[in-house]
């Protein structure tokens, strides 16, 4: 298996999925856009851009929530929201579909040294409808992100209409599920309401195309 010390070829693409990498070494390299780059137990993973249902309903997401914070009387509990963020989590470097930072009262830190980083509050993920990809989004990034210092993993699966948090609750890291016509709430961003109905309606537009 290649590693990046093998090439010269920059910036790196789908051809160079496999390749051997340092955290550091991901980090500071170049890529083409369009793809999805994550470093996944040492090794480069290369997929698709998320598909029109799922960047939309994000994209709605952040709406709400950069609405929330220019017109709620609490929405300056909201320092920062970014979609398609990566993540240096332990051992890996994972790409999240949105990283939400609360709390600060400040810009958060997320470049330079991965020690100083603030880690998001929230992180949101749409899973896809791949076995490997609900298996990562509900099992090992639900473990990254709480050893990270995420405070609530949020699950948007628009496959089985729900929406599953993991949050940490007193010295516990429990599991709620929001269903369909139901309403969530979290004390991170006290004020701000999503409905799950109406954020699932985004990506239902399309699917007769």
């Amino acid at each position: 298996m290649a590693t990046i010390a093998d090439t010269a070829v920059s910036p790196l693409g789908p051809r160079d999925a496999g390749m051997l990498m340092t955290l550091d070494e991901f980090e500071q390299a170049e890529y083409d856009p369009g793809y999805r780059y994550e470093l996944i137990h040492g090794v480069l993973v290369v997929t698709p851009a998320p598909l029109e249902e799922e960047r939309d309903a994000n994209e709605e997401l952040g709406r709400w929530l950069r609405n929330y914070r220019e017109s709620h009387s609490e929405g300056r509990s909201l320092d920062l929201t970014l979609p398609e963020h990566n993540l240096r989590t332990h051992g890996q470097n994972r790409r999240c579909d949105r990283a939400i930072w609360a709390g600060l009262g400040r810009r958060p830190r997320t470049r330079g040294p991965a020690a100083r980083r603030d880690p998001p509050a929230i992180v949101v993920e749409f899973p896809s409808a791949r076995p490997a990809d609900q298996r990562r989004d509900y099992d090992e990034k639900r473990t990254e992100y709480r050893d990270l210092g995420v405070q609530e993993y949020w699950i948007i699966d628009r496959f089985r209409r729900t929406m599953t948090v993991y949050a940490w609750r007193g010295k516990r890291w429990a599991r709620r599920t929001t269903r369909e016509g139901e309403i969530y709430r979290t004390p991170l961003l006290p004020g701000f309401e999503l409905s799950l109905a109406k954020l699932l309606a985004v990506s239902d537009e399309y699917r007769d195309e």
